[in-house]
């Protein structure tokens, strides 16, 4: 099979790229990301017929934020998007003539990373996403494991706190409350209320509250060395390392990859979660350990791992 479509469903937009064997992206068209369930079909169409007018296309991968079915077409629940039981699959194929595959969006870039990134050379690999919550994805044998019913990695729902924090999706106590981007905001918040005279720089650069701390404050401000900033860092990597640690006992991989916005920051974030990891991993003292390593592909992982899955079928 030659050229493939990715598509990425974004909160704010939608990007379609064409994408070649090697994991190249040879063009992309973005359009905003409608309101509607009908509006994002929509939307997906038209922009996989836009990037496609230049191209022979053999067939399209959509990543989805959701539990996707095992026939990798239907989306049986999106938290972001009306979608229940959603046919995406046969609706996007009857519309543009091609084969479609749907996938959850974190699978497609784990996928991505073990094909074409931080993944190459390596078996088996377990891939996070810190994003605004967290994502994973399991490649275990040089192949995607989706579970019996299409929805397995869901690391971020993994109850690490019995009656912990409340999540958003009506748990309690779920990994992605300790180990996320909102996360890191909470913990700066927090810290930057307590102990104000510890985070002039990262108040400085929000409205000088605890309130109006964001996410790249929180980057910025541990750069340059704010104590809170950094503190809140060291937290979230806690939290992650302990995670990995747990998954390292369920898959023993050879390699772990971190990818989402907070990953980013690099060593900031990786080195104190490679420290957490060593400290939880049962067994360390006398075990091969996993690698740590960095996403490679930043944004564009599960836009090229979508496109790939397409092209295996």
């Amino acid at each position: 099979m030659g050229l493939t479509i990715g598509v990425d469903i974004g909160g704010t937009k939608i990007a379609a790229g064409v994408v070649d064997e090697e994991g190249t992206i040879l063009e992309t068209y973005k359009v905003p990301t409608p309101p509607t369930a009908d509006g994002v079909t929509e939307a997906i169409c038209s922009a996989v017929s836009e990037v496609s007018s230049n191209h022979t296309i053999d067939a399209v991968g959509i990543g989805a934020a959701g539990y996707v079915d095992d026939k990798r077409a239907t989306v049986l629940f999106a938290p972001n998007i009306d979608w229940r039981h959603e046919p995406l699959k046969d609706k996007v194929e009857q519309r543009i003539g091609l084969p479609v595959v749907v996938e959850n969006d974190a699978n497609c870039a784990a996928w991505g990373e073990y094909r074409f990134g931080a993944g190459q050379g390596h078996d088996d690999v377990i891939c996070i996403t810190l994003g605004t919550g967290l994502g994973g994805g399991i490649i275990i044998g040089n192949k995607l494991r989706r579970g019996r019913f299409g929805v397995a990695a869901e690391f971020g729902h993994i109850r690490v706190v019995p009656d912990g924090l409340l999540c958003g999706c009506g748990s309690q106590g779920c990994w992605e409350q300790y180990a996320s981007g909102r996360a890191l905001v909470r913990y700066a918040k927090q810290r930057a209320n307590a102990t104000p005279e510890n985070a002039a720089v990262l108040l400085a650069l929000g409205d000088g509250t605890p309130d109006g701390i964001e996410g790249k404050h929180i980057s910025e401000a541990a750069r340059a060395g704010d104590l809170v900033a950094v503190d809140s860092f060291r937290e979230l990597a806690r939290w992650a390392g302990a995670g990995l640690a747990d998954l390292a006992s369920l898959f023993d991989p050879s390699a772990f990859i971190v990818g989402g916005g907070v990953s980013d920051e690099g060593d900031l974030v990786l080195d104190p979660i490679r420290k957490s990891f060593k400290r939880w991993l049962i067994g360390g003292a006398w075990r091969p350990h996993a690698q740590v390593l960095a996403a490679q592909l930043g944004g564009k992982a599960g836009l090229v791992g979508a496109a790939d899955l397409a092209r295996q079928g």
